[in-house]
């Protein structure tokens, strides 16, 4: 009997504006602005004209500051 009335059963057609209410409307997103191209190239070269920082190293030949270890035990046993 069960099955039965399973085969008997019909789906309800689907209709197109079944998805309204579940479904968002789809929107592109909008185009994402250009940059300003105009000052690229001045831009780049003051990049290129950049000193490069490395750490530890002194700027104009002055000698670098010796970091002392602070963390430093003395004669200390521990048992």
């Amino acid at each position: 009997m069960y099955l039965k009335e399973i085969k008997s059963y019909k789906l309800p057609a689907v209709k197109p504006s079944d998805s309204e209410g579940h479904v968002q409307k789809f929107s592109p997103p909008k185009a994402p602005k250009s940059p300003e191209e105009s000052d690229i190239a001045n831009d780049l070269k003051a990049y290129e004209n950049q000193t490069v920082d490395v750490e530890g190293q002194a700027s104009g030949g002055e000698a670098t500051a010796v970091e002392e270890d602070w963390f430093v035990l003395f004669g200390v046993i521990i048992f």
